[in-house]
């Protein structure tokens, strides 16, 4: 399909694609006059998504969690009610609400809502700690925040003027809840905002708060094709998605799967042994993970994993962080050659997709460029570089996004914009991803700046000098590890240092690791030389001060 792509106009690829795929195919006169009616007025958006499944499907379930199933036709007369019932509270095109959610249809219907009406959304990451989330939403000038009742201390540290409506309750509250809402507000459609909502996705923090990635508007299928044309997704399959929604690629499964009319199935929680459980009970034909999922659910006993029964699992899709080699042998060897390694970044959305081929010949590829992208490998003064040469990714596609909310783009040449990572090409156009272009490394699919963990662990009274860097993790991509260099006379193990630690930065960003030295090997300038600060790990330096 690869090849044909090259030689087909986009339009002519997308109904090839989305055909192949079962996403297009006869219906009544009827029934396509009121599909043709609704993209005319909605476009390729989520409540378009909804609508049509509406319409063509509307007993499917659109979204399976632990409290049930909602049918399309459901989600859709559910979100316009909530999308009245937002209005009615001061919510429009102006506003900005933000969600601080798990994975559940709370998320989903809080998403297309807001579309219904014209109001941005930003996605905050629930691993944040309650001073980062408070820090966000004043950032963002959220207006509203849904939140599960579960994040009680984020609640407290909400900004004064915020307004707070839960998603996810257990038992009564004094508080305005979605459910509340969707009960008491109007049936009545809605028009088309005068503009298109935007998402914002939020970075993990690379230098300093986390930032506001906007979300490119979708003006057609092409952009889901693309990805569709590699990983074989089909129309209206049951997706489980442990990936968490407010991330990059967990919002890809909820798009792609409107788009697919297919359902999605979610649970709040990532567990290894629920989520195998939950592909068997479900069955599944489609899973969205990140890379450390995937290796949390083979590290299970062969007695606790092997009696699942995945054999309606067609598609692993993986992205997020990067993809140890042994851990595509193992899952090939698991459950066949069902894993797509998918490597992109929130400001680049997919730069390359590696098939089950593309891993069996070399397993941990972030395989080849896509349909209608470019795929560049620059030197530090943006000149190509040799087949092999280690150097900054650079990619070009339709869902390059527009910027961050307060401003800045990041490093883009000509129409190619970085991904802040470095890498190389092999001889057959697949890439591998090597590390990071700067110092931030990727652990368990989340961007941690180690400067930020450094800074903490100098606020320790106990700390004289320290430093935090990332090392190779079969489990996450990376982890940090961080080096710490005592006063006299003080004492400090690790078990302290990482407890203390997790109010200080985002639970993501905790090392895995504290090695207590007595000197960091530093150069004439005075810089910390990462080289031999990674030689003393672990055996060559004591973990406990």
């Amino acid at each position: 399909m690869t090849d044909l792509a090259d030689r087909v106009l986009p339009g002519a690829f997308t109904a090839l694609v989305l055909a192949r795929r079962g996403a297009l195919r006869l219906l009544r006169p009827d029934k396509l006059l009121r599909i043709a009616r609704i993209r005319a007025q909605w476009g390729v958006s989520p409540p378009a998504a909804f609508a049509i499944g509406a319409v063509r499907h509307p007993d499917r379930p659109a979204v399976i969690d632990e409290r049930g199933a909602l049918s399309y036709a459901e989600v859709h007369a559910r979100t316009t009610q909530l999308a009245n019932g937002l209005a009615g509270h001061g919510v429009d095109s102006r506003t900005r609400v933000g969600v601080l959610c798990r994975n559940h249809h709370g998320f989903v219907e809080t998403v297309v809502a807001c579309s219904k009406i014209g109001a941005d959304v930003v996605l905050v990451n629930t691993g944040l700690t309650p001073d980062q989330v408070r820090g966000v939403l004043a950032d963002h000038d959220v207006d509203l925040l849904v939140a599960d009742e579960a994040f009680g201390d984020y609640l407290a540290a909400v900004p004064d003027g915020t307004r707070i409506v839960l998603a996810r309750t257990e038992g009564t509250t004094r508080r305005t809840t979605l459910e509340h809402l969707i009960g008491s507000s109007s049936r009545t459609p809605l028009r088309p905002p005068e503009r298109d909502a935007q998402i914002v996705v939020l970075t993990s923090g690379t230098s300093g708060p986390p930032k506001g990635a906007r979300r490119p508007a979708n003006r057609d299928l092409h952009a889901a094709a693309v990805v569709l044309a590699r990983v074989p997704l089909r129309a209206g399959e049951r997706i489980l998605v442990p990936a968490p929604l407010f991330h990059t690629w967990g919002l890809a499964a909820l798009l792609l799967g409107g788009v697919l009319g297919a359902t999605l199935v979610l649970r709040r929680k990532f567990d290894p042994q629920q989520t195998l459980a939950a592909a068997q009970r479900h069955r599944c034909t489609s899973m969205f993970v990140v890379p450390a999922m995937l290796q949390r659910m083979l590290d299970l006993p062969e007695s606790v994993r092997v009696p699942y029964d995945l054999g309606t699992l067609r598609v692993v899709a993986s992205s997020g962080s990067a993809l140890p080699p042994d851990l595509a042998t193992r899952v090939r060897r698991a459950w066949g050659p069902v894993l797509y390694n998918v490597y992109g970044t929130t400001e680049v959305s997919w730069a390359s997709i590696a098939t089950p081929h593309d891993l069996k010949e070399a397993p941990g590829t972030a395989g080849r460029a896509p349909h209608h992208t470019s795929l560049r490998i620059l030197d530090d003064r943006d000149r190509p570089v040799k087949t092999g040469t280690n150097g900054r990714i650079f990619v070009g596609n339709e869902m390059l996004f527009p910027g961050y909310t307060r401003g800045g783009r990041g490093t883009v040449v000509g129409e190619l914009m970085a991904t802040g990572d470095l890498g190389h090409l092999d001889r057959a156009g697949r890439l591998s991803v090597t590390g990071r272009a700067d110092d931030t490394i990727v652990s368990g699919g989340e961007n941690v700046h180690p400067q930020q963990v450094t800074d903490a662990l100098l606020a320790f009274p106990e700390v004289r000098d320290a430093a935090t860097t990332g090392v190779p993790d079969e489990e996450f991509g990376q982890r940090l590890a961080a080096f710490v260099v005592l006063r006299d006379g003080q004492r400090l193990d690790t078990a302290q240092a990482r407890e203390r630690l997790r109010s200080r930065v985002a639970r993501f960003a905790v090392p895995r690791e504290v090695v207590f030295v007595d000197e960091l090997p530093r150069n004439e300038t005075g810089k910390v030389v990462t080289r031999l600060l990674r030689e003393q790990l672990p055996d060559t330096a004591d973990r406990d001060g």
